[in-house]
């Protein structure tokens, strides 16, 4: 600590003081008999020293000077904070994005690297050593720095004899780098908040301007648009907010490949096959909105439980569709096309966690955590109903739960958690067999099915 004049002749000073008053203090308190004195004139004495050590620190009686470790957001009550930090994070937002490498930098960088590439050929692929790595950064200029580090390099590096790195490696990289931060950056302009999270509002804008550069999407009308949002904002939410926090970390949205597949639809040649297997393609939108359409048949723009039985094969079970309604969020007791975009993910991603954990909840009818023979048989019971209605001979209850347990083996062996079905990666067989008929029916029959399939793959080829 350094100590100017000014504190050193402060300092004296409060000393000087001090030591008067104790000895003023000393002389009047004193003790006739053996000169000691009681504990109030200690009491004294601290209280003195504390007021004067304040005085001295700056400091007052509710330490106000003391710097403030948390400040709380500005609220809708303080527009002008509001504005302030707002034009604040969007200057700090765009001086980092001028830190980013541009497409002519990343041009000049190619060439440096197909310039400094280290023969011989691995194949058909260029190399670079270690040596020449360290040339390019040289050149490559400030912004590239910290791509051009022995960690960056020690990660690429394969089996090569002479101890180098693909070039096209390191660029791909650099690449997918800088990708990140700028995807980043745009995402976080969204963030209202500025904590690092997205809500659906904040998301929806995103994708809603996100749309026009995207030529995949170029055929979509106008009017589908908001459809279209909804759709694809529905997909982040289920997968990265299972327990309905109402927003998504930024982090996690960059870390999962729905981007991926969203900024897949930049590519104008994109195949019929890729588009019809990503959820954000147009296809993929309209068949959805398209399914919903087709079920709601009174068009009123909700789906009652008797139009939500035709989903799919339409061999749904009456009980499974029940707990729907009595779980999921309904409106007098109809389903909107939000809530039917969670059911159609559960439904169609029955292997992801995350669709085990929303169709867990439907079948925990006691709300226990888990499920044992009652949930089981209470699910099973419809099952057996409808294979009597169409002329089938039931299946044993005590069989499919006897194989029900010795597929999942869980820790319990009275019982199915959640992280049961997870980790024995047949959550989604015992959940289909449990709620739809048809899915029974083929998992019972599947060893008469697989030589049947197999005959016509023989045939075919």
């Amino acid at each position: 600590m350094t100590w100017t004049k000014k504190d050193r002749m402060h300092n004296t000073d409060w000393q000087i003081t001090l030591r008067k008053f104790l000895g003023r203090k000393d002389g009047e308190k004193k003790g006739p008999e053996n000169g000691m004195r009681d504990e109030k004139d200690e009491d004294d004495e601290m209280e003195e020293f504390t007021k004067l050590y304040k005085e001295w620190k700056g400091l007052g009686d509710n330490f106000s000077n003391v710097p403030t470790l948390f400040t709380k957001l500005p609220s809708d009550k303080d527009p002008l904070l509001l504005k302030l930090r707002e034009e604040s994070r969007a200057v700090f937002l765009q001086r980092r994005s001028r830190e980013l490498l541009d497409n002519d930098e990343l041009q000049k960088l190619w060439f440096l690297l197909d310039k400094n590439h280290t023969p011989p050929l691995h194949g058909e692929e260029q190399m670079i050593s270690y040596q020449d790595f360290l040339l390019v950064a040289a050149e490559a200029g400030s912004k590239c720095q910290p791509f051009f580090q022995a960690s960056v390099f020690s990660k690429l590096m394969q089996n090569d004899p002479f101890g180098r790195v693909p070039i096209m490696q390191f660029f791909n990289y650099v690449m997918r780098k800088v990708w990140l931060h700028q995807t980043r950056i745009g995402l976080s302009l969204y963030d209202v908040a500025g904590q690092g999270y997205l809500k659906e509002s904040d998301l929806e804008n995103y994708i809603l301007e996100l749309i026009p550069t995207l030529p995949q999407l170029s055929g979509l009308e106008r009017t589908f648009y908001s459809f279209y949002v909804c759709t694809a904002v529905r997909k982040f939410f289920f997968f990265l907010d299972p327990l309905r926090t109402g927003r998504i970390k930024i982090q996690d949205v960059l870390a999962c490949s729905f981007l991926d597949d969203l900024l897949e639809l930049r590519d104008e040649d994109l195949s019929k096959e890729l588009q019809e297997s990503n959820w954000f393609s147009a296809p993929s939108a309209l068949r959805v909105y398209g399914q919903y359409l087709n079920l709601d048949k009174d068009r009123n723009g909700m789906l009652s439980k008797q139009e939500l039985a035709r989903y799919g094969t339409g061999t749904l079970t009456d009980v499974f569709l029940d707990r729907v309604f009595q779980e999921c969020l309904t409106y007098e007791g109809e389903m909107d096309y939000k809530t039917y975009l969670d059911f159609v993910l559960a439904m169609e991603n029955r292997r992801e966690p995350q669709a085990l954990r929303y169709l867990f909840r439907i079948l925990d009818v006691q709300h226990r955590g888990h499920l044992n023979v009652f949930s089981l048989n209470f699910f099973f019971r419809a099952i057996q109903e409808q294979m009597k209605l169409h002329g089938q001979e039931p299946v044993s209850f005590q069989d499919v739960n006897d194989e029900i347990f010795d597929m999942v083996k869980p820790a319990d062996p009275l019982k199915l958690t959640l992280q049961d079905l997870i980790n024995s990666g047949k959550g989604d067989t015992v959940v289909s067999i449990l709620i739809d008929l048809n899915d029974f029916w083929t998992y019972e029959n599947r060893e008469y099915l697989v030589p049947d399939l197999s005959e016509q793959e023989g045939a075919s080829s």
